[in-house]
Order: C-alpha cells, then sequence, then structure tokens
C-alpha cells in the first residue's frame, strides 16, 4: 500500500500533480539576475540557453520568409500536424543530411520541441510506469511528473563527459516504458559516441525481443536539437542510422530555436513511429500547440534551399565555437595556476561544462560556503558571474558542475570575466 505524503493528507486547493511539481530552476535563477541587473549590478549572465539577437540574429532568409507569410495572408489554422510543405521539406532535408528516411506522414510540426516532448510522453506512458533519464539533463524530471510516470535518473560522471553508458542504464529497463536521451546534451554540449551508442541501442533492441507480445515496447525519446552544432572533429551519432531495427522504437525530437538562433520563432518537429506520431499528433490537437502557420510557412521555404542553411550556419558556429574554446582556455588557466576549477573541452551546442568547488571556503564577510547554492551565490555576487548549476537538471545538490551557456556573451567581455572570478577566489580563505 502507498504510504500517504503531507501533500496527499492535507486539504489541498490545487491539485496532486499541481501541488508536487516545481517550477524551472533556471527561470527562477534568471529572475535573481534580472532584479540585481536592474539593482544596478553588473552581471555576466551565461544562465539561459537563448541568443540575443542584437548578437545572433536569425537568417535573413528566414525572417523575410515569415514576414512575406504574414504579408500574403497566411494567418488562419495550419494543419494540425503541420502544413504540407513543411513536412515534404523536413522529410527531403533529414533524409538528405542524416540519411534517414521518414515519410511526411511521419513527422508532427509544433511550437517547439517542448510540446513534442510533452506529447511523445503522453502518447507513450501509463501513470505509475517508470522512464529513466539521465542526470544532469534537461526537464526529465518535470516531463515525467507531468505524465504521472515514475522518475529513474541516472547520474553520471564527468569521466564519461556526463553521459551515460548502456551499463549505467541496463539495471533500470526491465519495467521501463521510455529511455529518454539527448545528444548533444542540454546542459554539457558533450555527445554520444558512436560505439556507446549503438550498445545502448542494441540494449534496447534486447530488451524489446524479450517483450515482445507480452507488454508494451520499450521507446527511445531522442532529443538531437543541437546536432547541427557540432565543432571540429565531433560527429553526431543517432540511432537509426546506427541500427535502422531501432525505427520501430525511436522518436527524434528536432526544431529550429537552437541551429537558426531562433528560439522565440517556436518551430520544432517530431519523426518517428507513425502510431506515436499520429496518437502525438491527437493531443496536441486537443492542446492547440502548433507552429503559427506563418512560421511554418517561412521555415520551409527557408530549410528548402540548402544554400541558405549552411550560409548561416558556418560563421554561427564558428561564433560560438570561438567564444566556447575562450572560455574553456580561461578555466584551464586557472585550473593550471592552482585554482579550484575544472572545465570539459567544447564539443557541441552552445555550452560549456565546468566545475567551480568552493564549498568549504570563508567568504570576505566571514560567512562560511557550504553548498553548491552557497557558491552560485557568491559567484553572482562578488564576481557578477552567473551560471546554472547541474542541480537544476537534475543533479544532486552537492554537485559542483555548472552549465555555461553563450548565447548572449560578447567576446571582449570574456577576458574581464576571469579577471573577476579569479579576483572573488583569492578573496576567500
Amino acid at each position: 500500500m502507498q504510504e500517504l505524503t503531507p501533500a496527499m493528507t492535507e486539504v489541498r486547493k490545487i491539485s496532486l500533480l499541481a501541488s508536487e511539481l516545481q517550477g524551472s530552476e533556471i527561470i527562477q535563477l534568471a529572475g535573481e539576475i534580472r532584479e540585481k541587473v536592474a539593482a544596478g549590478a553588473e552581471i555576466y549572465n551565461f544562465t539561459v540557453g537563448d541568443f540575443d539577437p542584437a548578437i545572433f540574429p536569425i537568417p535573413v532568409q528566414l525572417r523575410e520568409g515569415i514576414e512575406k507569410a504574414y504579408r500574403d495572408g497566411h494567418t488562419n489554422y495550419p494543419a494540425s500536424n503541420g502544413i504540407e510543405s513543411l513536412r515534404k521539406t523536413l522529410s527531403a532535408y533529414i533524409k538528405k543530411h542524416q540519411g534517414l528516411d521518414y515519410s511526411p506522414d511521419e513527422y508532427l510540426v509544433a511550437s517547439g520541441g517542448r510540446p513534442l516532448i510533452y506529447s511523445a510522453f503522453q502518447a507513450i506512458l501509463d501513470p505509475g510506469e517508470k522512464v529513466v533519464f539521465p542526470v544532469p539533463s534537461w526537464n526529465n524530471n518535470h516531463y515525467t511528473t507531468l505524465t504521472r510516470g515514475v522518475q529513474v535518473p541516472v547520474e553520471t560522471t564527468p569521466e564519461q563527459n556526463f553521459m551515460p553508458t548502456a551499463a549505467d542504464l541496463v539495471p533500470h529497463i526491465a519495467d521501463a516504458a521510455i529511455i529518454a536521451l539527448c545528444s548533444p546534451l542540454n546542459p554539457t554540449g558533450t555527445v554520444f559516441a558512436e560505439s556507446e551508442l549503438r550498445k545502448i541501442c542494441e540494449m534496447i533492441l534486447a530488451e524489446n525481443t524479450r517483450r515482445e507480445g507480452k507488454r508494451k515496447p520499450l521507446y527511445l525519446i531522442y532529443d538531437q536539437i543541437y546536432w547541427q552544432l557540432c565543432f571540429g572533429n565531433t560527429k553526431h551519432f543517432d540511432p537509426v542510422s546506427l541500427l535502422p531495427e531501432m525505427k520501430a522504437y525511436t522518436i527524434y525530437i528536432d526544431g529550429i530555436s537552437k541551429v537558426y538562433a531562433a528560439t522565440g520563432v517556436r518551430v520544432g518537429w517530431a519523426f518517428g513511429p507513425k502510431l506515436i506520431m499520429d496518437k502525438m499528433k491527437s493531443i496536441l490537437g486537443h492542446v492547440g500547440a502548433w507552429a503559427p502557420k506563418p512560421e511554418q510557412v517561412g521555415t520551409a521555404a527557408f530549410m528548402a534551399h540548402a544554400t541558405n542553411s549552411d550560409s548561416f550556419l558556418v560563421p554561427f558556429k564558428a561564433q560560438l565555437h570561438q567564444r566556447l574554446e575562450k572560455l574553456y582556455a580561461g578555466f584551464k588557466a586557472l585550473e593550471e595556476h592552482g585554482y579550484p576549477v575544472q572545465a570539459i573541452a567544447p564539443q557541441a551546442a552552445l555550452y560549456l561544462t565546468v566545475k567551480v568547488e568552493l564549498i568549504g571556503k570563508i567568504r570576505p564577510d566571514g560567512k562560511k560556503i557550504d553548498s553548491v547554492r552557497d557558491t552560485t551565490q557568491y559567484l553572482l555576487e562578488e564576481a557578477g558571474l552567473a551560471m546554472v548549476p547541474f542541480s537544476a537538471f537534475g543533479g544532486s545538490s552537492s554537485n559542483p558542475w555548472y552549465r555555461l551557456s553563450v548565447g548572449t556573451a560578447h567576446t571582449e567581455e570574456i577576458p574581464v570575466v576571469f579577471e573577476k572570478l579569479q579576483s572573488a577566489i583569492k578573496k576567500l580563505q
């Protein structure tokens, strides 16, 4: 019999789900930063996974295509699974660039990746079923709560670049409904090695062979929204390209938010088994989480021409990579001089993974730094440096690793950031 919790026994004015759901830790931190900026503080904000349009505007052709769609009167309802021209364009684009052969009817368009992930959880998960996901990772804990599932977080390590291994996951899959993975990973900016992703896929296939005819399959939700933002020799790998048998069990999540600095344009897509896509379509049809029709029309026109994407991506990726490398070099320099910091070399996306271990040190005001939260506050107050701790991504509250996001970073400010960080650490005893 389930043990009653206070939330279940007290007289509530809201639903049990609402009482258990937590707000976004990142948004909470962003609110604190806004208050400090409003009070006159100089903050170097590396928290939000977004882009400053003054630094990283969306592609001109994409903007013009959306504007034209408004002028042409495309302001009525779109098809509930996405306009046909966009789904055809996406089908051709993904086949050309990833070799994945999905028909337009196996695509579903929505207002960014969030409603797609939510609807995938809803289409697969029954109340009380388990969702296995690595931590840190973005929002899997909250989506599991929203769909009344059971969270099975799997702690990852810096030695593995915070990417889960098959050995990490296999103890938890026997009675799971979903494995939720992301590569390149938010928050770390690291990717799956081909060999490890292959092992995970082989594990899923073996589990589904064991289940055949007995129970629901184990599905993989594979968020690849950063896949085109890989740097240098880093390569993106995906399940179905490695093992075609995974096509029956894999739901891909993708979109324009990150690859075209278009977070506010809200065009995302999923593709996968048609049965799952159809049920996700029905769920989102009731929710009404469609991407606006003019944005769909403009995106279809933009992505139909490969030169549009390529001409934008080359300089865009170079600017992101430059910022990440400068930050990485700064943390490595501090580490070499004995400061309690570490960093993982950037591989992809717009994130750098860094460690700042200040617990146990004494601040100039005599207060002891007892927690990661204390560390975060001290760096914000003393150095003006705002980062997101991995605890905001499901990690433990004692995890000293952080995400830095460079979408709003000015290159010329980076040396100043390290001067302030070095000064703040030097003040500690």
